[in-house]
């Protein structure tokens, strides 16, 4: 299976991914671009500095210069690319995967995400050619750069709290260890407790993915014990967040973007709101009620950022945790969607929980995964077996039967991932029994027994 995947590059050390084949990525994306300077930096993995500096390397031999970011978060590089004015840049990043990964996200300018369908492919062409890159006349040159102090004066922006607010967050051992701390710093009305702010490649504590609800244990009982208004838990590379509220109760990333949503809607009347097609009818009905344009995409960070250049949307949320804004280049960062939540929780007389309650009204199974031999036949399967529903094939298929506005509705998602060899399917209805019944049917016709 190649490494070059629909948004990004990653594979295990050294068998997959070594620093010969990151010198010719570097060397091809130097050639894709064609200009610079790239902004270049790395996460906190073991083999990270070493796919850095081949990676560099592969750059400055392809004739442009490098600007060295040095250990960053991915929302830091995306910062950085287009606060530093640069044609582009990559961070050298597996982002949740298990230690033994490594990989790249690529930009062009302003942080415009680098895709399968934007030359990620032409690139996997020219790194993985039989014969070696033709020398260029002229080497790049290489200067370092810190942006540290502006990224977090960048990110500190969002931060509007009405009054002081008490949180805990869980950094997994991954990046938010490393710019987080900065911006507690910088706004001192953030009371905190933290759990593995070390930054460790290893992740000794637990695997960097706030998606799997059992990554999730100790800050759900951190949250109860201190007494915080809510839980933050970060990815590898910190550009996803998910939240428990003050109860430990994990929330839905939908329902995280209905929230903000509610408020960015009071300051931008009739704005676009940009979701993926997994999330929950209360998102699209809530944006309608208030006057918002709700903007269905498919999945994937690339989709969702030129969805909502198209449409100049100030905001949008994947069910994954990524959450994107126009103002941040559109790009996804954990620490703006925090901040976006504190600043809502400072200013309301009721908990976490009563604010999330009114938007958890519907009833879903959440994304189960599932492996099959033949995505594409038990994707016709659902069809065929549903071919009396409405059917959207944007992404997999979507089968829907009623709308928000009757009763008894449901709607299933099913879609091959783009990043494992997993169908992902989301499943919700007004009507809990319902839910499950269906559930239970669409298992019965793929003939699967999916996993946690």
């Amino acid at each position: 299976m190649s490494v070059f995947k629909a948004y990004d590059i990653r594979g295990t050390y050294p068998d997959q991914i070594d620093a010969n084949l990151a010198y010719r990525i570097g060397r091809a994306f130097a050639d894709f671009i064609g200009n610079g300077p790239l902004a270049i930096g790395h996460d906190m993995r073991t083999m990270a500095p070493e796919i850095h500096q081949a990676c560099m390397q592969g750059i400055l031999d392809g004739g442009l210069d490098v600007i060295d970011l040095g250990l960053c978060s991915t929302p830091q590089v995306y910062f950085s690319i287009g606060h530093l004015g640069a044609a582009g840049g990559l961070n050298v990043t597996a982002s949740h995967n298990p230690s033994q990964y490594i990989g790249f996200k690529l930009c062009g300018a302003k942080a415009v995400p680098i895709s399968g369908d934007t030359g990620l492919k032409k690139i996997e062409e020219m790194a993985t050619a039989a014969s070696d890159p033709a020398p260029t006349v002229e080497k790049g040159s290489m200067t370092s750069a810190n942006t540290m102090k502006d990224y977090v004066a960048h990110v500190s922006k969002w931060s509007n709290l009405g009054r002081p607010v008490k949180i805990a967050s869980d950094a997994a051992n991954g990046m938010a260890a490393h710019t987080f701390p900065e911006i507690l710093r910088a706004n001192p009305e953030i009371q905190h407790e933290g759990l593995f702010y070390e930054l460790d490649g290893s992740f000794p504590n637990h695997e960097a993915n706030p998606l799997k609800i059992s990554t999730l244990a100790d800050l759900r009982k951190l949250v109860v014990e201190s007494g915080a208004e809510l839980g933050a838990a970060f990815d590898g590379d910190s550009d996803r967040c998910c939240f428990v509220d003050e109860t430990g109760r994990p929330i839905g990333n939908d329902i995280m973007t209905t929230l903000v949503a509610k408020e960015i809607l009071k300051h931008e009347p009739g704005a676009a709101i940009v979701y993926d097609l997994r999330s929950s009818w209360i998102l699209p009905k809530t944006i309608l009620e208030l006057g918002g344009r709700p903007v269905k995409e498919r999945v994937g960070h690339s989709f969702l950022k030129a969805r909502m250049k198209e449409n100049d949307a100030p905001f949008g949320g994947e069910l994954s945790g990524h959450y994107y804004f126009r103002d941040n280049w559109y790009a996804d960062n954990a620490e703006i969607i925090l901040l976006s939540v504190l600043n809502l929780i400072s200013r309301s007389d009721r908990p976490f929980s009563a604010m999330l309650d009114e938007l958890m009204c519907f009833h879903s199974t959440g994304e189960v995964n599932f492996e099959v031999e033949d995505k594409e036949a038990a994707l016709r399967k659902l069809k065929e077996a549903f071919a009396d529903g409405k059917q959207d094939e944007l992404d997999g298929i979507t089968i829907s039967y009623g709308t928000v506005t009757d009763k008894d509705w449901w709607w299933v998602n099913l879609r091959a991932s783009n990043t494992e060899p997993l169908l992902r399917m989301n499943l919700e209805s007004d009507n809990l029994d319902i839910m499950n019944q269906r559930k239970e049917q669409v298992f019965e016709i793929l003939g699967v027994h999916p996993e946690a």
